[in-house]
């Protein structure tokens, strides 16, 4: 099948890079061409706009950091809805606030087009090994058509349901999810390490009795080994990023979420202190502060 990829960032260029893998002819777009260097070598096709994209391929998967360039890569000048077929659909695996889930949904219906929102679960290296969870929200006929290009980089897809949004809405929950496991270990190991119990033995203790979720083992890990700045890490600002978007959903629905107001100002405590671009994990640090550690 002939695929197009928008979004060649480091979760985009992972997934880009299982299609081709599966044997997919690939075209590619990415506002840095260099990040496409590999890929080409590899036989991918780039392309000087999202439209050029669109135009060439059955499918047209979009991988963006934000809202506003999202909406400029699908509707903007040469976005991805002006070379999109009637034949085509478009698949968007951002992150996105609902306000933006609503647009792309609503902005393809206005123009007969199919469109279907996959959002994702992991980081770059489960990207890269075809293990990411992949949420699905979409015209059921399409998102069973979709599937053997997702099981490419995902290694399980679920079904939100037929609404776009639905998936969009379903990522911000899991996202939140993981960052309030974060700031409840942050909490626990901070504590232990004042009583004077060394973090790496609550990780232990907690890993191998009822805590034994990737999300415990995998950031947990890093944590009390204060790995903050790896290359790739998602850093504080896109946390922050989310945890506003789960907020707005909230009052979209008239639902309180309080738990989410502690996350976002640990997070704006962590940027104030000067860790905006360092992994989010270094949430360990403002509780560690707190507590009086050094």
């Amino acid at each position: 099948m002939k695929i197009g990829f928008v979004g060649l960032g480091a979760m985009g260029h992972a997934m880009a890079e299982r299609l081709l893998k599966g044997g997919h002819a690939l075209v590619v777009y990415n506002r840095t061409r260099s990040k496409a260097d590999d890929l080409i070598d590899q036989g991918a096709v780039f392309v000087e706009t999202p439209a050029d994209v669109a135009s060439q391929a059955e499918v047209t998967f979009s991988m963006l950091f934000d809202d506003a360039s999202t909406e400029e890569a699908t509707f903007g000048k040469d976005g991805v809805a002006t070379g999109l077929s009637q034949n085509a659909i478009h698949v968007c695996c951002s992150t996105l606030s609902l306000a933006q889930a609503r647009r792309l949904r609503d902005g393809h219906v206005e123009r007969g087009q199919t469109y279907v929102s996959a959002t994702v679960l992991g980081r770059p290296p489960a990207a890269a090994a075809g293990e990411l969870f992949v949420i699905t929200g979409g015209a059921e006929e399409a998102v069973k058509h979709l599937r053997p290009l997702l099981e490419c980089f995902g290694t399980q897809i679920f079904d939100a349901g037929r609404d776009p949004v639905q998936a969009n809405l379903v990522k911000l929950s899991l996202n939140f999810m993981i960052y309030s496991t974060i700031e409840q270990m942050a909490e626990v190991f901070a504590l232990n390490e004042k009583a004077g119990t060394d973090p790496r033995k609550i990780f232990e203790i907690m890993t191998n009795s009822f805590y034994t979720a990737p999300v415990h083992k995998n950031y947990g890990k890093l944590m009390v080994e204060h790995e903050y700045d790896h290359p790739g890490a998602p850093p504080v600002t896109l946390g922050l990023k989310d945890m506003k978007m789960f907020l707005e959903a909230g009052g979209d629905y008239d639902v309180p979420l309080p738990y989410a107001s502690v996350v976002r100002d640990r997070l704006l405590s962590a940027i104030s202190a000067g860790d905006a671009d360092r992994d989010f994990v270094v949430l360990m640090e403002r509780a560690r502060q707190d507590s009086g550690l050094k």
